[in-house]
This record gives structure tokens, C-alpha cells and sequence, in this order.
């Protein structure tokens, strides 16, 4: 007799499918069980409204968490930029598998560089921590742009520079390599240009806190380093008291020498959306070897930061 399938919760669009899907294969493979994706509708993708107003973060985690508690599904894959970062009474976040590319990217008309828009250009997106940055980097090497906000799945942002209503749209790298659409990108944005959301590029595998066999099993996907820089990236995220509509961006990356990694470097920005005030700090230390070591380092990054002004920056929401 073959054991009863689990059932992996997950958002209905395509993106979240496609890594649903990675993420049922890997679960098989360990669990040696079948895994059935439930799809389940989030307030976040019947919502029309932009994501800085209608409550940020937690709107695409409520309706899987609730599956969860409920028992209607055995565990749920998020991307791990859409959890808010305080941790869910019984819930457990039993894997973080080895992340993405973190990075931003630009696809553009005419495919392209983001230094090669022409004067004026439109750049969509939703986030108000890229439109920030953008607008940074566009006022220090004498680019004029304007960043609109827009919101809607890959296809549907991407439509708007083939239609041509837009010059250039900013997506995440790893949603694209995701749904198999990476050769689109005209331009990836450097880290140093724009730093990603914290926890960009990874994904949580969450399931009931007591399910001890189930989460015996996911924690053989856990990556640690992934875990302990995107414990640090949220970390800073929490302790700057932000939202996902606050315009943060963070993240920590190994040092390796050779094959050895050595340190890790939380790099952390805030400011406001257009530009004009910008507080980035970075610092650089050990590899945290517990969970509260790289909490720990998120927070003194945002103590520092907040030290700095960053405090006057977090109020501002995009509009």
C-alpha cells in the first residue's frame, strides 16, 4: 500500500506553482511519499489595491497559514520575503532551501542597460525599498527617470514594456529563473545599485510546530547558510520595525576564501522613495553559528542604522 500523499499548500500564480512544483519534487525524494499541490487563493492576489496599503506582507501568508492550523494541508511553501518576520504560534519554518539569485534585474525595451534608458524613462514597480534605490542611483550618475508604481504577476508587468507603456520594469531574478523566463532580463542590477528585499530569492517550507516526523524529514532541505543570512536580513528588518511596504532593502552574503567560508557581510538600506535620503550601513563579521548570533547581527546593524536616521525614514509609505 502506498502512504497518503501530503498535501503542499500554495498560492494559485504561476510563480508560486512553479516553485511549489521544485518543492514537492524535493519533498518526494526525502519523504519518499507523494506530495499534491492544494491551491489556495490569498487576499494579496484578489486585491487590486497596492501592496503598501492593504497591509504589506502578511497578505499572500494568512490564507496558507490558516490551511495549516487548519489542518487542511500538511505544509505550505512561501517566498520567504512575503513572511512577516514574527514567528507564528505553532508553526515552525522547517526548511529554508539554498536560495536564488537574490538579485534585481531590469527588463527593458529595446533590451536595454538600466544606464542606457533614454531621458525621462518609466520604470515600473511595486516596491517602494527598489523605487528608493533606483531613485538614488539615478540622481548620483545624472539619470533622469521616473518609477511608477505598478503591481500584477510577471506576465503582466513585463506586458507593459512590450506594450510600451513603460520603458523598463524592476522583477526579482529569482521569480523569473523560477517560471523560466530569465533570458528576458536586459539588465541585472548589482547589489551595490539596488539591494534586494530581506529574504530575497529564498523560499520557507513551513509546517505545524508538532508535526515533529514531518519536519524531521523537510529539515534534510534546509540550506544553513541560506537560513542564517536570511535570519539576519529579517532580523534587521524587525528591529528597523518595517513592514514589507517599508522601503528596506538587506542582505547578507558568505566570504569565502577559497572554499572556506570565513565571514558574512550584512549589508542594510532604508530611505525615502524618492531618493533624496538614503541611510546604508554594512558590517562584516564571523559566520553566526546559532540561530540568535545572526539575529543578534541584524540587530546591531539596525541599531546603527537607526542611530543614523533611519527611524525618520520608516514612517514614510509608499503612496
Amino acid at each position: 500500500m502506498t502512504e497518503k500523499a501530503l498535501r503542499l499548500g500554495t498560492r494559485r500564480s504561476k510563480l508560486a506553482m512553479a516553485q511549489s512544483g521544485q518543492v514537492a519534487d524535493a519533498v518526494s525524494q526525502v519523504t519518499g511519499r507523494p506530495v499534491e499541490l492544494v491551491e489556495i487563493t490569498t487576499y494579496g492576489d484578489v486585491s487590486r489595491e497596492h501592496l503598501a496599503q492593504i497591509g504589506g506582507t502578511g497578505v499572500f501568508v494568512a490564507a496558507l497559514r490558516d490551511a495549516l492550523l487548519r489542518g487542511d494541508v500538511d505544509f505550505a511553501v512561501h517566498s520567504l520575503k512575503d513572511l512577516p518576520t514574527a514567528q507564528h504560534e505553532g508553526l515552525v519554518v522547517a526548511a529554508v532551501p539554498e536560495r536564488e539569485d537574490p538579485r534585481d534585474v531590469v527588463v527593458a525595451r529595446d533590451a536595454r542597460k538600466l544606464t542606457d534608458l533614454p531621458r525621462g524613462a518609466r520604470i515600473g514597480t511595486g516596491a517602494p525599498r527598489r523605487m528608493a534605490q533606483l531613485n538614488a542611483y539615478a540622481r548620483t550618475h545624472g539619470l533622469e527617470i521616473e518609477t511608477v508604481p505598478i503591481r500584477g504577476n510577471v506576465d503582466t508587468r513585463i506586458g507593459y514594456v512590450r506594450s510600451g507603456e513603460l520603458d523598463a520594469v524592476v522583477l526579482a531574478a529569482a521569480g523569473l529563473n523560477r517560471v523560466g523566463r530569465i533570458d528576458e532580463v536586459t539588465d541585472f542590477l548589482s547589489v551595490d545599485t539596488v539591494l534586494p528585499a530581506p529574504g530575497q530569492g529564498a523560499l520557507a517550507i513551513e509546517c505545524a510546530a508538532d508535526n515533529a516526523s514531518l519536519i524531521a524529514a523537510l529539515a534534510e532541505l534546509d540550506d544553513p547558510f541560506t537560513r542564517v543570512a536570511v535570519t539576519a536580513e529579517r532580523s534587521l528588518l524587525a528591529a528597523l520595525e518595517a513592514g514589507c511596504s517599508a522601503p528596506v532593502g538587506a542582505l547578507a552574503d558568505l566570504l569565502a576564501d577559497g572554499q572556506i567560508v570565513k565571514e558574512m557581510r550584512l549589508r542594510g538600506v532604508v530611505g525615502t522613495t524618492d531618493g533624496t535620503t538614503l541611510v546604508q550601513l554594512s558590517t562584516t563579521g564571523p559566520v553566526p553559528e546559532t540561530h540568535e548570533a545572526a539575529l543578534a547581527l541584524g540587530r546591531e546593524l539596525a541599531t546603527e542604522m537607526l542611530a543614523q536616521g533611519a527611524a525618520g525614514l520608516m514612517g514614510e509609505r509608499a503612496h
